[in-house]
């Protein structure tokens, strides 16, 4: 993504609360990804091992690229 694409920032809103919607218990969620979720990421190749104590995570090259084609495919707006 680049500062010059415009997104759509209502699709993000959108994508975000229903990601959260994973980790739902009652009127309350975490505010990171549900963990199953990073499992599965980490399955495909695209981010390295969750299981850590840090509160990041590492992203592969694969898992970078992934992600920009992603956020084009999904955010930005197509002129």
């Amino acid at each position: 993504m680049t500062k010059q694409d415009p997104v759509d920032w209502d699709k993000v809103e959108e994508a975000a609360l229903a990601l959260l919607c994973l980790t739902l218990d009652g009127s309350r969620v975490w505010k990171g990804l549900d963990w199953s979720l990073m499992n599965r990421l980490h399955e495909r190749g695209w981010i390295l091992d969750p299981k850590n104590k840090k509160k990041s995570v590492g992203v592969t090259e694969e898992g970078e690229q992934k992600s920009e084609e992603f956020f084009q495919k999904y955010f930005v707006v197509k002129s």
